[in-house]
């Protein structure tokens, strides 16, 4: 006979149960998303140890140039610097190299089609772990290159409240943009069954039209005003603009907020293609 349960243990797991009810599914996978990845705090800090050695040699090239060119793309030495910590902060949580999700692995194996009868969107199911795995490396391998770079060189920090505002809004909406072009190529593995093509068109692209390497006001002419009109540069160099208080903050999410719009109407039109038809290697 089954010994009675002690009723503080039952009261403890109907509290817990009414607690997981009442969070929103999609919050829920927020916070998976987020302590998933916080079990390789070696890996984020690692990373964060390279972002912020390459941040260095990165910041003294740019030091160089600054020197030799002063006032460059509306910049001072100082502006240049702090460009260059920020983008490193950038790498983890936009994911600026490709991946991040699993999708394209899913689809090879088959267990896509899993994923598609799921009785939740399959697009902001994978949103919504990547919006928490984003938070996480944010925190352990955003931050840290920032301060290297405040330590060693001095960057500039915006005393006002409503420039954070704006950059954390920038910032979130940057997230939700690499999300979208990454969403397309992982679907694309549907038709392509082999995604190392496209990942390597993508890392040139962001690399290039992101800001990640230099600024995109450097661009001279009909290039500068094509890069930063395309969505790359949301990912990278208005949210850097945005924490040097460069340009109109309202302006700047406005341009963000159309193209994650746009990518998440894409990824959502993807989405419903692939429900009718999906190619599964090996199976």
């Amino acid at each position: 006979m089954n010994p009675c349960p002690d009723p503080s243990t039952v009261r403890h797991r109907a509290i817990t149960h009414r607690r997981c009810k009442t969070i929103p599914l999609y919050a829920r996978l927020v916070r998976y998303g987020f302590r998933k990845h916080s079990t390789y705090v070696r890996a984020a800090l690692a990373g964060a140890f390279t972002n912020s050695v390459f941040g260095i040699l990165r910041a003294y090239i740019l030091i160089a140039l600054w020197q030799a060119r002063p006032g460059l793309a509306g910049y001072d030495v100082t502006d240049a610097i702090t460009f260059c910590f920020v983008t490193q902060a950038c790498i983890g949580p936009m994911q600026l190299f490709g991946g991040g999700l699993g999708i394209p692995e899913r689809i090879r194996s088959g267990d896509i089609a899993l994923d598609l009868v799921r009785p939740a969107s399959l697009q902001l199911w994978t949103l919504s772990e990547d919006v928490g795995r984003a938070s996480y490396l944010f925190l352990v391998r955003g931050l840290p290159p920032m301060l290297v770079g405040a330590a060693v060189f001095g960057i500039v920090v915006p005393a006002d409240p409503g420039q954070w505002a704006g950059f954390l809004a920038s910032f979130t909406l940057a997230i939700v943009v690499s999300f979208g072009w990454r969403y397309l190529l992982a679907l694309s593995v549907c038709w392509l069954l082999d995604d190392r093509g496209v990942a390597v068109l993508s890392l040139v692209l962001t690399t290039f039209f992101s800001g990640m390497m230099v600024p995109l006001h450097i661009f001279p002419g009909w290039l500068g005003d094509l890069a930063r009109s395309l969505p790359w540069a949301a990912m990278v160099q208005v949210p850097t603009d945005v924490y040097l208080g460069k340009g109109s903050v309202p302006q700047a999410l406005a341009f963000q907020a159309f193209w994650a719009v746009v990518l998440l109407g894409l990824g959502a039109l993807g989405t419903r293609a692939i429900r009718h038809k999906v190619v599964i290697q090996g199976g």
